[in-house]
């Protein structure tokens, strides 16, 4: 593995709702050319998304940009709490960030959620490609920082925005996290 790797982690911009087909508002857009704008100086090798419209939508202008292709990855779609509806999904949620087994009917556990978007991220450190784009969903994109740095939880999810990004490196054998763009960064 080459010494010096980037994962730039993009949560999806603002959306019109949570189904796999929901599109992306109209400030979601603008919040789309914004990312693109902050991509424009960054050498990208390779931009990889969840399938969902609303991550691909919010990747396409610098893939147009760049003229790369958004290589859909089914691991970065956003994890299920359940197939129920849960009126206190909210505190259920809160729960899988202390117990990463906990799991409600017909859905997807922490850490089986960690799990394949971790197996995503270290596919990409061993590829050939330098700066990598991902573009996923809130939830499983802090259970992703969260097996870097076993100190983010529920709280860090909560302060997610839409869009924000997070650059993964891998420099000296060792994974580094920082936020770079969203709440704190833009």
């Amino acid at each position: 593995m080459k010494e010096l790797k980037n994962i730039y982690l993009v949560r999806h911009c603002e959306a019109e709702g949570q189904s796999a087909e929901a599109q992306l508002t109209e400030r979601g857009n603008h919040q789309a050319l914004d990312l693109s704008a902050f991509f424009h100086s960054i050498q990208v090798d390779r931009i990889i998304s969840s399938p969902y419209k609303r991550a691909r939508q919010s990747i396409e202008p610098l893939a147009l940009c760049l003229n790369l292709e958004i290589e859909n990855d089914h691991r970065l779609t956003e994890r299920v709490l359940s197939s129920e509806n849960l009126p206190n999904w909210f505190e259920k949620l809160k729960a899988t960030f202390t117990d990463m087994d906990l799991t409600f009917e017909g859905g997807e556990s922490s850490r089986a959620a960690m799990k394949r978007i971790v197996a995503v991220t270290e596919e990409v450190f061993q590829s050939d490609a330098i700066n990598t784009v991902i573009v996923t969903h809130g939830n499983i994109m802090s259970l992703l920082l969260k097996h870097y740095q076993k100190d983010v939880g529920f709280t860090d999810w909560c302060n997610l925005s839409n869009p924000d990004v997070f650059l993964l490196k891998y420099e000296k054998h060792k994974i580094i996290c920082a936020r770079i763009w969203g709440k704190d960064g833009e």
